[in-house]
């Protein structure tokens, strides 16, 4: 290899061992997004000690005044990070002692790092999941929406992408929204089981001071103090949970595009979405490129591999910390902003797309679509057991496809020259309006059912 390409990719590490140790050691560079949590962290373990008088109210109110203006300066912008410091809990107390002297150096008593950024990751979780399922939220209301609209809008059902039955566009979307509900409720059980503090099991054992964790652990909204120091500090399962959950909705999320991707192809036709949300080519003028969905489909892959990396960071962790834990945050971190643009673009194309209700319509009818209505029409009025009626219903699809018609263009006669008892009222079930109409179970594609469940979706939502 070159000097030159030594010095581009080495070059920062010339001055030996300390400067790889600096680098690879310190965390400020991402855990810097946790200064709200660990501020917050530090006024409630700062209130405590003063109550359990371990420190002074003079002092209590030096860290309280110290750190609004740390907050403020980094709300500013105008706060110096300093990788040699390693973290934010180093910045912010370094940064604090310099500022308000002794009193600073008090703030640590009776917690370690250890404890601290357990609760900072709890904390940063906990605000990610309020965050993100208000979102999903918005999702979920851009899809009851077009439901509404489009109730008795009729279009292919698929499966295998192969035409199978027509299905209503309001009923396509409401499934997503069925989808998303369970994202959010295992959002919701996640927050739930990890809504328990972690402050005051110190480096792994506890403390010997007198502190009080039930206290903090109402300031900062907790449930209740974790129940064991050695755990407190050696799990990350909460954050696992977290990508498992981010992870799930990713891939809701993605097949949501993929459909969007195939539906705007031109020999699809189902739906159009406007320059907000598509791209052109640099040389093709006719292109219109589903970009936002396609880069929804893509971004999921971050957010699984989020999930795999922490699993794997944690599978081989003996009790209690190790600074392989370092490795928790960037992953929750890019998985939670990642689903954060997922989420809003998919807002956006749902709310933008226009769907081309003549074009989902012939496309419901193709394919025999209805021939699951004839089976069940034969079986209804002709008393024939199921397996029977599958069998003419394929004989008569075989002839309507020699005769290039639909299963509605197959003339009677035809139809009677397979199953003599059929008769003109079989004509009755033979159109995609009349399927989907006739799907009146409960969960079915009726357009009354889709409109009643619509409404209770809005109703939930609102």
């Amino acid at each position: 290899m070159s000097s030159n390409a030594n010095r581009q990719w080495g070059g920062r590490f010339a001055e030996g061992p300390s400067a790889i140790m600096e680098a690879i050691n310190a965390s400020i560079g991402f855990d810097r997004k946790m200064w709200r949590q660990d501020i917050s962290g530090s006024l409630a373990h700062a209130a405590m000690l003063k109550h359990v008088g371990i420190i002074s109210a003079d002092d209590e109110a030096a860290i309280r005044r110290g750190l609004a203006d740390i907050a403020a300066r980094i709300e500013k912008g105008d706060f110096p990070f300093d990788e040699a410091l390693e973290d934010i809990h180093m910045n912010i107390e370094a940064r604090l002692s310099a500022a308000i002297g002794d009193a600073g150096k008090r703030l640590h008593t009776a917690r370690s790092r250890n404890d601290q950024v357990a609760l900072d990751v709890r904390l940063w979780v906990r605000d990610a999941i309020d965050g993100l399922s208000g979102q999903i939220r918005d999702v979920m209301r851009a899809l009851v929406d077009r439901a509404e609209e489009h109730a008795g809008t009729v279009m292919p059902g698929f499966t295998h992408l192969q035409p199978a039955q027509p299905v209503t566009l309001g009923h396509h979307c409401l499934a997503y929204v069925e989808m998303l509900s369970r994202d959010l409720s295992r959002l919701a059980d996640c927050r739930a089981r990890m809504n328990e503090c972690p402050l005051g099991a110190a480096a792994l054992a506890g403390t010997g001071f007198p502190i009080d964790r039930h206290m903090t652990a109402a300031a900062l909204g907790f449930d209740g103090p974790t129940r064991n120091s050695l755990d407190s500090v050696a799990s990350r399962d909460f954050a696992a949970e977290f990508l498992f959950a981010c992870a799930m909705c990713a891939t809701h999320l993605s097949r949501l595009a993929e459909e969007i991707v195939i539906w705007t192809n031109p020999y699809f036709g189902f739906v159009k979405l406007s320059d907000s949300f598509t791209t052109g080519s640099s040389i093709m003028p006719q292109k219109r490129n589903p970009d936002a969905a396609e880069l929804v489909r893509g971004k999921t892959g971050r957010v699984v591999g989020a999930l795999v990396g922490l699993l794997t960071v944690m599978k081989g962790l003996a009790l209690t910390y190790f600074k392989d834990m370092q490795e928790d945050k960037e992953g929750v971190f890019d998985a939670a902003e990642t689903l954060t643009l997922s989420l809003a673009a998919t807002a956006g194309m749902v709310r933008d797309m226009q769907p081309n209700v003549a074009r989902l319509r012939d496309a419901a009818g193709a394919g025999f679509s209805t021939a699951t209505d004839l089976a069940d029409w034969l079986v209804r009025e002709l008393k024939m057991p199921f397996r029977d009626a599958h069998h003419v219903t394929g004989a008569l699809v075989a002839k309507a496809e020699a005769k290039g018609v639909d299963l509605a263009g197959l003339p009677l006669a035809e139809m009677q020259a397979t199953e003599p008892r059929i008769h003109e009222g079989v004509f009755g079930v033979l159109t995609v309006e009349a399927s989907v109409g006739s799907r009146t179970s409960y969960g079915g594609t009726a357009p009354s059912n889709v409109a009643a469940m619509a409404a209770e979706w809005k109703a939930k939502l609102a």
